[in-house]
């Protein structure tokens, strides 16, 4: 399983027409495969080959693809005849907000978009509202979207960025071209776990928010420090700037609640999507009543826009309502499913790694894992670069696709288990995992 010569051919194929070949070029590794079937924690590819699947969509497909509850309320919406109307209000829209705002404490109401670069763009404007203030505090190597606020920083090389630094900030390394150079200034980065650094910035500058995942997860699993959250919740309070939780992938993966229920640290504004639909296109932003009503102030310089024709387009939202009907379940526990498989996964890589003669570091949070090549738990994305070994990283994915077993090809990019995972899946995984780092 070394060759993809069909998927090689649909790339070059699609160059004609499409940049790249690919629409969202995130998308792009090395291997580039072509997959046309998922069904459960299984994907099978253009050239027949089969792989437990541990991509999932970026994590998105949480029961497992084509999960056969989620397909039958889709299939019933589209019975109904219940597609895009364009006016008034929906059924739909307002049962899914009811369960959402019932399953999350930190939320009093929602709005719907469909992507979650959406819904933080529609967080910072809500911050900036609020607040009167313009910048933005956002993680080195955090992701939160496409857009000009926060399209930098992502996964940088450290002659960008330079070395650590605390207290202070880092130069801001953009992840695309054609963002204003007055723009990019009002946006200041500094590294997940430093309170400090987030303090020295507050105070020099007029800030109207802090955006980051509660867990930095775009880097694999970096966990925040005993005191971290509750440190940035104490100075958003006191320096006057809203704390917004990018919970996109975190959200519903880790808990019903989304991370911050485990954390016991809630957020003025929160962002969702991925897990909330299971692979289906959906972002949602949450909060506190008082800015969530920014989006109908009745003062005109004071309400923030939210539009889009197909914010909770119907079959979508019957995918979420039956997503969170079925995490809610008690009877399914899916909850216990996926943090049981994701101890037997995390013991059996330790296992594996340990005999291997090199550092290593298995970061876990329940289903959602990532094993690091340097001795211990990364604290932010400066650790990582200086400690972690991604050459080493790069084989040994690539080397496990070959064996079947899917990640995402590129280093410390997290594993993500599905409830559709089984523990014959975990141990499939764990054999090809001593044949991959024997061979390695």
């Amino acid at each position: 399983m070394t060759s993809w010569e069909q998927s090689a051919s649909v790339l070059a194929e699609n160059e004609n027409w499409i940049p790249g070949g690919i629409v969202s070029l995130n998308r792009k590794s090395d291997p580039n495969i072509c997959f046309v079937r998922g069904n459960g924690s299984r994907v099978t590819d253009l050239e027949g080959n089969e792989y437990i699947d541990y991509q999932a969509g970026f994590a998105a497909s949480f029961l497992g693809h084509n999960d056969p509850d989620i397909n039958a309320a889709v299939q019933q919406t589209l019975q109904q005849n219940q597609l895009l109307m364009g006016a008034g209000p929906t059924l739909l829209e307002g049962e899914f907000a009811k369960l959402f705002c019932q399953a999350v404490p930190a939320v009093d109401s929602i709005q719907i978009t469909t992507t979650g670069s959406e819904a933080t763009y529609h967080a910072i404007r809500i911050a900036r509202a609020a607040t009167k203030r313009e910048h933005i505090i956002v993680m080195q190597g955090g992701y939160n979207g496409w857009h000009n606020d926060v399209a930098c920083n992502v996964i940088s090389a450290l002659k960008d960025i330079g070395p650590y630094v605390s207290p202070g900030e880092y130069p801001y390394d953009a992840g695309s071209a054609g963002v204003p150079v007055g723009h990019s200034s009002l946006v200041h980065i500094v590294n997940y776990n430093d309170l400090e650094s987030v303090a020295y910035v507050a105070k020099r500058y007029p800030v109207a928010c802090i955006v980051l995942e509660p867990m930095l997860q775009n880097v694999g699993i970096v966990k925040p420090l005993p005191g971290y959250l509750e440190g940035l919740r104490k100075l958003a309070d006191e320096l006057g700037f809203l704390l917004i939780f990018d919970e996109v992938k975190t959200g519903f993966r880790h808990a019903l609640g989304g991370y911050q229920s485990i954390a016991g640290v809630e957020a003025d504004l929160s962002t969702y999507g991925k897990a909330l639909a299971n692979g289906y296109p959906v972002g949602v932003i949450g909060g506190k009543k008082k800015y969530m009503d920014y989006f109908v102030n009745p003062v005109k310089e004071n309400r923030v826009m939210i539009a889009g024709t197909y914010n909770a387009f119907p079959l979508t939202t019957s995918a979420a309502i039956a997503t969170l009907k079925k995490l809610a379940d008690p009877k399914v526990d899916v909850y216990g499913h996926v943090y049981k498989l994701g101890a037997i996964l995390e013991d059996g890589l330790k296992d594996i790694f340990s005999k291997l003669g090199r550092p290593f570091y298995v970061a876990r949070q329940g289903s959602a894992l990532c094993t690091y090549f340097m001795d211990h738990q990364p604290i932010h994305f400066h650790d990582i670069l200086e400690h972690h070994d991604f050459d080493f990283d790069t084989k040994y994915r690539r080397k496990l696709i070959e064996k079947g077993i899917f990640n995402f090809p590129a280093a410390i990019k997290q594993g993500s288990i599905s409830f559709a995972h089984t523990e014959e899946d975990i141990a499939i995984t764990l054999e090809k995992t001593q044949e991959a780092v024997n061979e390695i």
